[in-house]
């Protein structure tokens, strides 16, 4: 790709390409410990509400203390090291920090760091999927008209099923299904940061529990963060959801042709040109052997009986057909990899992904029969998981968004495994995350809803 060639030249021309990271998390964390050691690349500022454990985090990343001592961003600039501050602002606004990293996993949060970034004129890396699977149509499309890049973040497996997919058709094939690994069973749905450890302990010995976030572990653990990374896959390829969302067929990595296609060619999926997640486990809890759940994959087709045999003579995984294979990726190494979406924007005016129309969503849906006065928790706690629906069906259902069910009081009671509507809850119509998204609604297909409005 010659990403590493631009940074050299950016390198001896004095001019690394200088980065503002947001939110010292994990992802963030596993950033810092690549990008000083990348050349032609500054991380100019890093901001966390919580100074102390944004420095914590770089000491666990190796940093040397001196290296994020700096006073100021302008004496960061100046020294070439790392100034750590809580205002997030001050790196949006620091003219020579061309690309923000948005790592804080708020989708609230998220929204209104990348239009302050546009604004300023930055080129964004959204690595918080959860505000692109809100509003990331609208963004990117904010984005365009301001001349900079809104990029999913690579190694973040969005963007490496992206890849897959640009693979795919740019090589002429017809893409059937593409998506990622996880592990999964129907009973996870009811899963709370409370009983995510009975899942957890299966098969992850994390002996600090205080060391990691249950709400977060939880919502991967419970449906959600599939239903939002297949919603980015959908928004950024034009691939479809499938009516009911996703099916989770349990898969090895040697049976993707097989399952991931049509139910009409002998699969598990409702149509070809689709999104799925498989599991690692089958519906008994057992453990698929060679399984993918750290991996991603794409299913495509060979049109022609030449390239059909030749799937079979390079070893491409063929369906037993032979006229569907697959390509898959064992592993994903997010943060570590996040510096190719950094330089991809920066050097190349390029993203690793990005929205190019509404056609997926991420609707609130009840862990347990809900009652009328609670107040919801949103992604990963106790109430409601993300399930993945057609974009058309959210608006005309008026389904309520995940991203926007946490501290909302339901007005009635919700049966489990209803989803909730935006009727449903009591909502802020004027608050800036509702207003982008009802704007996006409106842009992207909602017909005679005006930005804000409560109907």
């Amino acid at each position: 790709m010659n990403l590493y060639a631009k940074l050299l030249e950016r390198e001896s021309a004095g001019r690394p390409v200088r980065v503002g990271l947001i939110g010292a998390g994990k992802f963030g964390t596993m950033f810092l410990t690549q990008v000083i050691r990348t050349r032609g690349m500054h991380l100019v500022g890093l901001a966390d509400l919580d100074v102390a454990r944004a420095k914590s985090q770089l000491k666990s990343a190796g940093w040397d203390e001196q290296a994020y001592a700096a006073s100021s961003l302008g004496d960061a600039l100046k020294s070439g090291g790392t100034h750590v501050t809580p205002d997030a602002n001050a790196l949006i606004g620091f003219p020579d920090i061309e690309v923000i990293v948005e790592a804080t996993g708020d989708p609230k949060a998220g929204i209104r760091f990348s239009l302050a970034a546009i604004k300023h004129g930055k080129h964004i890396v959204m690595v918080n999927v959860e505000a692109d699977a809100l509003a990331g149509p609208l963004l990117a499309r904010r984005a365009r008209e301001a001349g900079v890049v809104y990029s999913l973040a690579w190694g973040d497996q969005p963007a490496l099923i992206c890849e897959h997919v640009d693979w795919a058709r740019a090589c002429g094939f017809k893409v059937i299904s593409a998506g990622k690994g996880t592990r999964y069973h129907p009973t996870y749905h009811r899963s709370t940061p409370e009983t995510v450890w009975d899942i957890l302990d299966k098969y992850l010995q994390i002996k600090d529990r205080k060391s990691i976030n249950p709400k977060m572990f939880n919502s991967f653990i419970d449906g959600t963060k599939s239903g939002i990374e297949m919603t980015a896959v959908c928004n950024a390829t034009g691939l479809m959801p499938q009516t009911e969302g996703l099916g989770f067929p349990p898969s090895s990595r040697f049976e993707l042709a097989d399952i991931c296609k049509p139910k009409s060619e002998g699969g598990m999926l409702e149509k070809s040109g689709v999104t799925e997640v498989v599991s690692s486990v089958d519906r008994d809890e057992r453990d698929v052997p060679h399984h993918l759940s750290m991996g991603t994959f794409v299913v495509f087709e060979g049109e022609s009986d030449y390239a059909k045999r030749c799937f079979s003579e390079y070893h491409l995984m063929p369906d037993k057909s032979g006229r569907f294979a697959a390509l898959y990726r064992p592993v994903h190494m997010i943060g570590l990899e996040l510096g190719i979406s950094v330089a991809s924007a920066a050097l190349r005016n390029e993203p690793t992904g990005v929205p190019v129309g509404f056609h997926s969503d991420v609707v609130a849906t009840a862990k347990r029969n809900l009652k009328a006065g609670e107040m919801l928790d949103g992604e990963g706690g106790f109430c409601v998981w993300g399930k993945q629906t057609p974009a058309e069906t959210s608006l005309d259902e008026g389904f309520l968004p995940l991203g926007l069910a946490h501290n909302v009081k339901l007005k009635r009671a919700i049966a489990e495994g209803e989803r909730v509507k935006w009727a449903d809850v009591e909502y802020d119509a004027n608050d800036a995350a509702v207003r982008v998204r009802r704007e996006m609604e409106t842009a992207f297909g909602r017909r005679n809803v005006a930005p804000g409005s409560p109907g």
